[in-house]
């Protein structure tokens, strides 16, 4: 027995120092072969040529878009608006508001002042955003006490604009 205690030892010695030696075989290496350097391709003979004078003067800047701004008039811009639905809201939206953005998420939870929402990122009035309903056509965004921040209407697909209650404009887009 206790020979085959010794040769099972040995055996079994052998087979792990083996699987620990490094064994080359020249000419077997695994790493990727750099491919051949290509040779250059003849060009033909380079043509020089005065480009034509700009139109217009070199100072002249197209102008800026103009950035889309809450409705003058929310009576017309309610009467115009679409129907809202609480469904077609739920989720994460950008919010452009006093030149900043930021991500408000609407949810179907139960709140002060509605339902449950919560900003990432936002400064101003989108700061305090912590409730949402909607009212009719609108949507009304309100602060953890209920009060409203900011009201907005839908004016393209998967966008609202609005105003804040300071006057600032609002917009909620995906």
């Amino acid at each position: 027995m206790r020979m085959k205690t010794m040769l099972a030892v040995t055996i079994l010695s052998t087979a792990v120092l083996g699987g620990c030696q490094r064994t080359t075989y020249g000419s077997m290496d695994t790493r990727p072969q750099q491919p051949a350097p290509l040779m250059p391709a003849p060009i033909g003979g380079v043509e020089s040529n005065q480009l034509p004078p700009a139109s217009g003067a070199a100072t002249e800047f197209p102008q800026a878009p103009e950035t889309a701004t809450a409705p003058a008039n929310t009576e017309m811009a309610a009467a115009n608006a679409p129907a809202v639905t609480k469904e077609s809201l739920i989720g994460r939206w950008s919010v452009d508001s006093g030149g900043g953005r930021c991500d408000v998420f609407l949810a179907l939870t139960k709140w002060t002042g509605g339902y449950r929402a919560a900003s990432r990122g936002c400064v101003g009035d989108a700061a305090s955003v912590s409730a949402w309903d909607v009212q009719g056509k609108q949507v009304i965004l309100s602060d953890s006490s209920g009060n409203k921040v900011a009201g907005l209407y839908q004016t393209a697909n998967e966008r609202y604009d609005g105003s804040t209650s300071a006057g600032q404009p609002i917009s909620l887009s995906r």
